[in-house]
């Protein structure tokens, strides 16, 4: 069972007028699918897939509703499921759980390499002084 099959019947969807082709038709059709999801009230999902959802997608969040949009096509049924399609792929890229980083020591020719670099940038910066004129 896939993310979205859990929330499906949480979801909503209206329509407005779209932008873009569709000709004369654009001026009286409501094509473009606005999909929201109240994400606060959601029960369906483990709780740790929902916040890296909500720190990851922020932008798209309005006091706790999830909200996109499509207009990409010209019939309203097209446009719905790809919405559906954005908040499905946005949900498998929340899922995956970033990996830890591991800590790393610089190597020894690094930290010569530093120590070189700040050595010639000290002595350059005092030849510039008042003092060697």
């Amino acid at each position: 069972m896939s993310y979205l099959d859990k929330i499906l019947n949480e979801i909503s969807f209206s329509f407005a007028r779209s932008s873009g082709a569709g000709g004369q038709n654009v001026n009286k059709v409501n094509t473009k699918a606005l999909l929201s999801w109240p994400i606060a009230e959601n029960e369906n999902l483990d709780i740790r897939l929902i916040k890296r959802f909500e720190k990851k997608y922020q932008k798209f969040i309005y006091d706790g509703v999830f909200k996109i949009s499509s207009q990409r096509y010209r019939s309203q049924q097209m446009n719905k499921e790809d919405c559906l399609e954005k908040l499905k792929q946005m949900l498998v890229s929340a899922s995956k759980e970033p990996r830890k980083r591991k800590k790393t020591k610089p190597s020894k020719s690094a930290i010569e390499k530093r120590i070189k670099n700040k050595k010639l940038n000290s002595v350059k910066k005092n030849l510039r002084s008042e003092k060697h004129y």
